[in-house]
């Protein structure tokens, strides 16, 4: 049996001493949680070391270790610690600080049951204990009327979730006979069968659901209201759970051309959408949620390629990023209090701008080239990918390539290029031999699928353009409405308070 399996006990038992006695806990018991933290974190890593050492997974009827829970768990259990070890400090004092450390405890071993889970139904019950338990933390300051709404909103996305992967689970067992994830996926050597289309629809959109996206982000965005610790145990696998879904699923999902669509169209539409209203965010931990949910449709949008490695490195990357921005949040803050205004920055014209995208775009092809003739080729829609990755780095190379530019700046831009194409092939590499093996190769395209690719290189480029045409633009007068618009994410979050019957029902709660 693997070390792994372990992980949740250490976890669920101090968890229910906290909740217990749901007062103070003065003296040592905050380290005690840590402690147990910790212990979980040993049995993580050391089933890990089994695998590797043994060279095959471990499973069972309820749980199973291979490549994937591997790398999902020791993410969870580390991300845990430190967040565990964080609310010793943060909480320190508050009336119901025992409550929170159990919750937090209970909510940790709940994802790693949810990450390591060989059977559907565990999966299920994962998630439903998540939606609990993390509505108990949303609502840690229970006369906050933000922090009412952000709860009434997280559960019923979340809830919604819940319900629509039950269904699949029940379709799946009648079209297969088995809720074994790894049963399921060789289950349809011939195709999927109609009831296996929809089932694997309606995973898609489980998944989508519980990686807020867009149209149905705002819980997320207000999560915030709750305390930092909740904010950055977010990103131990509960936000990105969905995405862990999608993976687990993958042959199924990348058997259904319908579904892949829809996580290209709805992944690049969330990307997008995050990434513009971030930029007009004054909040700091506004604007790191607004993040999220761009990286989270990013992290769609490369399951949607099948690019399933570079989705999963994409979770640990991004996890362990952000967690320690919203713990840091506060010094945030003060840095850019105190930061030094910068000196003028170089303007780019239309001329430069698009001699900026010609030189990223033929550095990056280089780099491909180069790459490619080493390590063998990358697919389509790796190619595709990283030029994406490399627009949003053509705003730098425009301002280097600008009239006014000095030399150092141009110089400056032009490396940075070429490090970020770099630094992708790098990445996507790494992936592929760390998990590769755990999941099913990107699918040779066909015709749907080079639409997609085109699609998605132009919407991602048109909007790299306008980034980097935006100072010739930003201080137009029709530009300060606007602003306003994106900064409220065009208002959907309103429509969604429409629905829960807005404050009316918070005050029911």
């Amino acid at each position: 049996m693997s070390l792994a399996f372990l992980a949740p006990l250490p976890l669920l038992a101090l968890a229910a001493m906290f909740i217990a006695v749901p007062g103070r806990r003065p003296g040592p018991w905050p380290r005690y949680a840590e402690i147990a933290a910790l212990v979980s974190l040993a049995l993580c890593i050391g089933g890990g070391l089994q695998l590797i050492a043994a060279g095959t997974g471990s499973a069972g009827t309820v749980l199973r270790l291979d490549t994937v829970a591997a790398v999902m768990a020791v993410l969870v259990s580390f991300v845990g610690w430190v967040v565990v070890r964080f609310s010793g400090s943060y909480l320190d004092g508050e009336a119901r600080e025992g409550a929170f450390h159990g919750q937090l405890l209970a909510t940790v071993a709940a994802v790693l049951v949810l990450v390591l889970s060989a059977n559907l139904a565990v999966t299920v019950a994962a998630f439903l204990a998540i939606g609990v338990l993390l509505r108990q933390l949303l609502l840690f300051y229970p006369d906050r009327m933000a922090a009412r709404r952000a709860a009434a909103k997280f559960s019923l996305v979340w809830g919604v979730g819940d319900a629509v992967l039950i269904l699949a689970a029940g379709l799946l067992w009648a079209s297969a006979g088995s809720l074994n994830i790894a049963t399921l996926q060789t289950a349809f050597p011939d195709g999927l069968t109609l009831t296996a289309q929809i089932a694997v629809g309606l995973i898609v959109l489980c998944a989508l659901l519980k990686t807020a996206a867009f149209p149905l982000h705002g819980w997320l965005t207000e999560v915030m209201e709750a305390p930092t610790p909740v904010s950055a145990l977010l990103h131990a696998g509960i936000i990105n759970a969905g995405g862990l879904l999608l993976i687990r699923f993958a042959e199924l999902i990348q058997a259904s051309p319908v579904a892949m669509t829809a996580l290209v169209m709805l992944g690049g539409a969330t990307a997008l959408f995050g990434a513009l209203v971030m930029l007009t965010q004054g909040a700091v931990k506004t604007a790191l949620a607004w993040s999220t949910v761009s990286q989270m449709g990013f992290m769609i949008l490369q399951c949607g390629l099948g690019l399933w490695a570079l989705a999963l490195l994409h979770i640990v990357a991004h996890s362990l990023y952000k967690a320690h921005a919203f713990l840091n949040s506060s010094t945030g803050v003060r840095a850019v209090r105190d930061v030094r205004r910068p000196g003028p920055v170089a303007v780019p014209g239309g001329g430069a701008v698009a001699r900026a995208f010609l030189l990223a775009l033929l550095l990056y092809a280089v780099v491909a080239a180069l790459f490619g003739a080493v390590l063998g080729p990358k697919s389509p829609q790796a190619i595709a990918l990283g030029a994406i990755l490399i627009f949003g780095v053509a705003y730098l190379v425009a301002q280097g390539l600008a009239d006014t530019a000095p030399k150092a700046l141009t110089q400056r831009t032009a490396l940075a290029a070429t490090a970020a194409a770099i630094g992708y092939f790098s990445f996507h590499q790494i992936a592929g031999w760390l998990i590769g093996a755990g999941v099913p190769a990107a699918p040779t395209p066909g015709p749907l699928e080079w639409a997609l690719i085109l699609l998605t290189l132009v919407s991602f480029g048109v909007v790299a353009v306008a980034q980097s045409l935006f100072p010739l633009w930003a201080h137009h007068p029709a530009t300060s409405g606007l602003r306003v618009h994106v900064a409220n994410g065009f208002y959907l979050n309103a429509l969604l308070d429409r629905l829960i019957g807005g404050f009316r029902t918070q005050k029911s709660l």
